[in-house]
């Protein structure tokens, strides 16, 4: 008998798992771009904090908008097409940045960053279905893992990379800005600022661009040609149900999600802002989400190892929610250095969140798969209202919350819903 690791479908299993890896390390590179972003935006355009969090609601506010279109658009055009048009629209949300340099336009650039959210949108709620029902469903955590580990390492690289193009010797500049009179030097030095994206983005403009042509030509089939766990596509709980509005499990799943997206941007995007309000100089500070992404790493390994040999997806959520929680304490109670450990260590109480959540949220589906797909994706719509909120909360609010104090509340509310959720929230269907 011939060894499975060399028939025909083990090997196609790999080349699919080796194309949608490269596509996760490709969109990776933009994903985790905003928090420097963030905190370049808001010299370059003189932003105050509040303000500046809005990069994060105009990225992932467009996964929102366009999750349940994206499902639509997978439909008519196939898997596989789909990603590469998710592809193409991400490069010109890139490409718009040069123009918005030019005019040091926030609202130009805040428009650029939705666009890019549009294509990562389509591109998301195709792929991670694709990986969820490509094997076993208790697996599905462990494959997600995997695909997390490459869009985490490019967003480690894409982070060292841009921040040191984008925020070298920014304090330097911020305090010429500050202390000059003359206004025409001051527009000269935000100026040239807002111009260090240009050529990164040009950059990133062509990756994407070649990478959509390449996944356009690819071997990789629709996810409609896939195998399900159930080996027909359907489940006898699917055969029951007439609507999606029938499965509550994904609908608190799509809650789930939400809190999550929300927690992971507070944690990784708001780390710099967070390290410059405890006194860290940029310059240091421009490595904090670097830091974070080395946590989500680690957890990823973590959850490969551990899931399904060892531990069930849904128990190691709820581990990790209470690590959360425990980690958002010591960030509040803690000073310095220690206190910047904790949110980055964060990462990795945050790495089995979305490889856990989004198989439990579409478990039992079948035909419905991938509409709750796009019903989950919808969630990702937290990164863009909880930053925000957050700055709102210390700087608007006037309830006598410093952003240390703000941050633990917002964390503990959601990473209680989802400990909740992995111990009670998705077995209610």
């Amino acid at each position: 008998m011939q060894n499975s690791s060399s028939t025909p479908q083990s090997t196609n299993y790999r080349t699919q798992i080796l194309i949608i890896g490269l596509l996760f390390f490709v969109f990776g590179l933009v994903t985790w771009l905003n928090g420097i972003l963030i905190p370049f935006l808001k010299t370059a355009c003189e932003l105050t904090d509040l303000k500046a969090y809005l990069v994060a609601s105009a990225f992932f506010a467009a996964y929102f908008f366009m999750a349940l279109p994206s499902s639509t658009i997978l439909q008519r055009t196939g898997t596989k097409n789909g990603m590469a048009i998710g592809l193409w629209i991400m490069a010109a949300g890139c490409l718009m940045f040069v123009p918005a340099a030019g005019a040091r336009s926030f609202p130009m650039f805040l428009a650029g960053l939705f666009i890019q959210g549009t294509g990562l949108a389509l591109l998301q709620t195709a792929s991670n279905p694709y990986v969820s029902v490509i094997g076993p469903i208790e697996s599905a955590a462990q494959r997600i893992s995997i695909m997390g580990i490459c869009n985490k390492v490019a967003g480690i690289i894409g982070n060292l990379i841009f921040g040191a193009i984008l925020l070298k010797g920014a304090d330097g500049i911020s305090k010429q800005i500050k202390e000059t009179t003359d206004m025409s030097v001051k527009t000269n030095l935000l100026d040239n600022l807002a111009s260090r994206v240009e050529t990164p983005y040009i950059g990133l403009t062509i990756l994407l661009l070649v990478t959509g042509f390449m996944i356009r030509r690819s071997s990789l089939p629709d996810i409609s040609t896939q195998v399900s766990d159930t080996g027909d596509g359907d489940t006898d709980l699917s055969r029951t149900k007439t609507s999606i509005f029938q499965f509550k499990h994904v609908w608190l799943g799509a809650l789930a999600i939400f809190m999550y997206v929300g927690a992971e941007v507070m944690a990784g995007d708001l780390i710099t802002v967070y390290g410059k309000n405890l006194g860290f100089s940029t310059d240091q500070s421009k490595f904090f989400t670097s830091f974070g992404l080395v946590g989500l790493l680690l957890g990823y390994i973590a959850s490969i190892v551990l899931i399904p040999k060892y531990i069930k997806q849904e128990t190691w959520l709820t581990v990790s929610a209470i690590l959360g929680i425990l980690l958002a304490f010591g960030s509040y109670f803690m000073e310095g250095a220690a206190a910047v450990a904790c949110l980055a260590a964060l990462g990795f109480a945050n790495a089995v969140m979305w490889p856990a959540i989004f198989p439990l949220g579409i478990r039992d589906l079948g035909r419905f798969t991938n509409l709750g797909s796009a019903l989950l994706i919808m969630g990702i719509v937290g990164g863009a209202i909880i930053p925000p909120f957050y700055g709102w909360l210390y700087e608007k609010a006037n309830i006598g919350l410093d952003f240390r104090a703000a941050f633990l509340l917002i964390m503990m509310v959601c990473y209680a819903y989802i400990l909740w959720f992995g111990r009670r929230g998705h077995k209610i269907q």
